[in-house]
């Protein structure tokens, strides 16, 4: 009920406007220039493919690299865009065809008429691979965080489509559900309020964060400041100890180039969202990558999906790594091995440049 409320409100909102941030201006978020080369705007040529979905959003869709490539398509999370992948273009387009798209609301895509859903994300990555697969190809799908959550609902959806579209796949820092009370992003969401490790009671009843507030800042329609608090919590609560600067800085300007409207309608849909055993549809090699210190989708999540695979017979891998909710940018060259070798083992001819 909560999440529907929350939905009906952010869809009154879809006329407003969405203050500052003027799409001239998410778009320089999107593409800064760091020190470091790899999570810099791809020097590789790009084409650029047209894809309208099923309700008439025309999604922004970049195909990178030899027409006659090893596909892989790339498909990127919450509040993300099709930039948050520039360390895996640039690693692999120069001998693959990368492809990838802004989800929905998202980047420069529009949102189209409907309210995001696991149908939605599933007909929009349909309609990706239509345009950009040939007849009989197939590709490596990589999800990150609601990626990975887009293609669990695509094999359900479309479960005759896995084996004909897909050679493998790799599930990054994501769930199959039950993120509103299983995410340990914000500390005391709904969880004992504690004093050293003794919960603070008030009459025999231990004090909770009401579950509304931490829903109602995520799921918000307003624009995110930058500026260095913001970084810290980005640093302590998504990522890790260990992320650079630069690093933290790209995944900032990544996460506050999305319209405000966008993520509170996904977040307020990702909160009520339930796959299930959708993972059991996934009939083909399929990694699974979590995060260490993951606070957002921590590695229990990840470890479900993984064992779902393993009982269907298709779990590749399954990995944890000693980082936070964006693994492919906290350690990008481990990754991109990683990649490289599910390529590979696919049947492609796995070539990147090491960063």
């Amino acid at each position: 009920m909560l999440t529907k409320t929350i939905q009906t409100s952010i869809q009154a909102l879809a006329g407003a406007p969405n203050g500052a941030l003027t799409a001239a201006y998410r778009a320089g978020l999107r593409s800064r220039a760091y020190r470091t080369a790899a999570l810099n705007a791809p020097t590789t040529p790009h084409q650029v493919v047209p894809v309208t979905t099923v309700d008439g959003a025309r999604l922004r869709v970049h195909s990178y690299g030899p027409a006659d490539g090893d596909v892989i398509v790339l498909i990127h999370g919450w509040s993300c865009c099709l930039e948050y992948w520039n360390p895996q273009i640039n690693a692999f387009a120069e001998n693959h065809r990368v492809v990838v798209y802004d989800q929905r609301g998202h980047g420069s895509s529009e949102p189209g008429r409907t309210l995001p859903s696991r149908e939605t994300l599933a007909d929009d990555l349909a309609a990706v691979l239509d345009a950009t697969l040939h007849p009989g190809q197939r590709a490596v799908l990589v999800g990150h965080s609601m990626g990975g959550i887009t293609v669990q609902a695509w094999a359900a959806r479309y479960p005759e489509q896995v084996r004909r579209r897909a050679a493998a796949v790799m599930l990054v820092n994501t769930s199959s559900g039950g993120i509103r009370y299983d995410t340990d992003l914000l500390p005391l969401l709904n969880k004992p309020l504690t004093v050293g490790d003794k919960p603070v009671t008030v009459l025999g009843a231990s004090i909770r964060v009401p579950i509304i507030f931490a829903e109602t800042l995520l799921t918000s329609p307003l624009p995110l400041p930058g500026g260095w608090p913001v970084n810290f919590l980005l640093k302590a609560r998504v990522m890790s100890k260990h992320a650079t600067a630069d690093q933290v800085d790209f995944a900032l300007g990544i996460v506050r180039s999305c319209r405000p409207l966008a993520r509170g309608r996904h977040a307020a849909m990702l909160a009520n969202l339930e796959l299930g055993d959708a993972a059991k549809y996934l009939t083909v090699p399929t990694t699974v990558i979590a995060g260490e210190h993951d606070h957002l989708l921590p590695k229990r999540m990840s470890r479900r999906i993984a064992d779902i695979l393993r009982e269907a017979g298709n779990l590749a891998s399954y990995r944890v790594w000693p980082t936070g909710h964006l693994t492919n940018i906290e350690a990008a060259d481990y990754f991109n091995a990683e990649l490289a070798r599910v390529v590979q083992r696919a049947g492609g001819h796995a070539t990147y440049a090491a960063g």
